[in-house]
């Protein structure tokens, strides 16, 4: 049986996984709050839905990517939400990065109405979705994965099952304490080279040499060879301020985590009140 695949969520992450279901074999019903990117979907072969519980009446997979918890509850428990419009055996995938126990407590409601749940975490970017090379980090049964699966591998080369129902937003939090430590000494790496003279070209050729800077560690660094005027110019600080805003939500959530874990994470704690200066953000206020 073909699935009918569900998203919402159009932003940067979230359009090009939308667009690998349109031009799948899987029928898609898409929503967001802008209409811009729904007609954009829409022209690719996409169901237009006018609410959130239309997608859920209509989808068996629902994939949600939208910013942070508070979307998402909404999304799924509002009186237009999915959950609202969903069908006994429908999955409810959540690929925004959460803290646990909004997973958990979406997946507690949902199954009252026989509705699965997993949090379906995605890292690798938006170029990487745009090649179906996402790594996605579930949190759910294995049965509700494998119903999913042939929806979430659209764009995923992996799927990695990290156990029940908020295990993949306690992974992708794990995850992306890596990430923004990486994107801190990529930065200040950057600086002191560029203060005693010497090239980035040269830096990065020395990193990705030995392996200490990554392909994606890389990208970051295009961000800081763009002339100053164009860093400052107001698209770009747009487009920065809105990556800064995620990673201090993300390094957030995973400080709450660990505090509630007993972990110490100094670091982590540094970098979240530094991400301004790391990407370049314009705002005296968090730097």
């Amino acid at each position: 049986m073909t699935l009918r695949a569900g998203f919402i969520g159009l932003g940067n992450q979230g359009r090009p996984v939308a667009e690998n279901l349109a031009a799948s074999s899987h029928p898609t019903i898409v929503y967001d709050v802008l209409e811009e990117p729904v007609a954009a979907l829409a022209a690719l072969g996409a169901t237009r839905a006018g609410t959130a519980r239309e997608v859920g009446a209509e989808a068996d997979v629902i994939g949600i990517c939208v910013p942070e918890d508070d979307h998402v509850r909404a999304v799924v428990l509002g009186p237009d939400g999915v959950l609202a419009g969903c069908r006994p055996g429908s999955v409810i995938a959540i690929h925004s990065t959460i803290l646990p126990e909004t997973a958990e407590a979406l997946a507690r409601v949902a199954a009252e109405r026989e509705v699965a749940v997993l949090d379906a975490c995605v890292t690798g970017g938006a170029a990487r979705a745009a090649q179906r090379e996402l790594t996605l980090l579930v949190g759910g049964e294995a049965r509700v994965l494998e119903r999913a699966r042939p929806v979430l591998e659209i764009s995923a080369a992996k799927v990695i099952h990290a156990g029940p129902v908020g295990s993949g937003a306690k992974l992708k939090l794990c995850i992306n304490v890596i990430t923004y430590l990486q994107w801190a000494a990529a930065q200040e790496s950057h600086a002191l080279a560029r203060a005693v003279g010497l090239p980035q070209e040269v830096l990065e050729e020395a990193g990705l040499s030995n392996g200490q800077i990554t392909p994606l560690m890389q990208g970051f660094l295009a961000l800081h060879k763009a002339p100053e005027e164009a860093r400052k110019s107001e698209a770009l600080q747009s487009t920065l301020r809105g990556f800064m805003q995620i990673a201090e939500k993300d390094l957030a959530w995973a400080l709450s985590l660990a505090r509630r874990a007993n972990v110490a994470m100094p670091v982590t704690g540094v970098v979240s009140q530094s991400m301004a200066r790391i990407y370049g953000v314009e705002d005296p206020g968090r730097r």
